[in-house]
């Protein structure tokens, strides 16, 4: 039996009904094609990479495990040519947990006899999508300063990837952190910082005496 071509994405394109997740009861369901969500140099520290480009939907809809892989490899190969592979940290920030059906319809010969048509018609499982609200983040990247029109241009070339519209936003905060830019020297200066991998956050005046020296 031949293998049917996937179903463009423009059918599953809007977010109709409640979300349907990979559990117990609904079992089958293809693994996603995106399969790894942090790329680049991972491991650097937060000081290493200070400025932070987001790509927001500005769309309600769902977007399929196979655009998000297609726009991450995209974004990849763009910024690792033009900026190097160790002068970024990319972050995709949805996951396709909805699952989507597909109700198959035989179209050989004699399949008049087999064919249910719309009775039974709850579908199986044929791929999974991330359902995404207007003003969500897609994908972060963290990067030095002098990287920064290398980035925008990588996820503006993502962006065609995707349905509908995006917009990349360059964020006033200081890489993955909640802290802004303008205020995270001052802070580390003053000894404030507890470092936390890719992640800073600001040291709270409680706890203990001796934690604090």
């Amino acid at each position: 039996q031949t293998q049917m071509g996937r179903r463009p994405a423009r059918c599953y394109r809007y977010c109709k009904g409640k979300p349907y997740i990979k559990s117990r009861y609904c079992r089958g369901v293809p693994d996603a094609k995106i399969r790894i969500f942090d790329l680049g140099r991972k491991r650097a520290g937060v000081d290493e990479f200070p400025a932070c480009i987001h790509l927001l939907s500005l769309e309600i809809e769902q977007i399929s495990s196979e655009a998000l892989e297609a726009a991450r490899i995209c974004a990849n190969k763009y910024i690792t040519k033009t900026a190097g592979k160790d002068a970024f940290h990319m972050r995709v920030r949805v996951h396709p947990w909805h699952v989507i059906r597909i109700n198959k319809m035989l179209s050989c010969a004699g399949a008049d006899r087999l064919q249910t048509g719309m009775r039974g018609a709850f579908g199986k499982p044929c791929g999974t999508v991330a359902r995404v609200k207007i003003g969500q983040i897609l994908v972060s990247i963290r990067t030095k300063e002098s990287a920064v029109p290398h980035v925008i241009e990588g996820l503006r070339r993502a962006k065609f990837k995707f349905p509908g519209r995006q917009k990349i936003a360059v964020s006033r905060k200081w890489g993955f952190t909640s802290i802004m830019k303008v205020d995270y020297p001052k802070l580390k200066e003053e000894n404030k910082l507890i470092m936390e991998g890719a992640y800073a956050r600001i040291a709270k005046n409680r706890g203990p005496l001796i934690a604090a020296h």
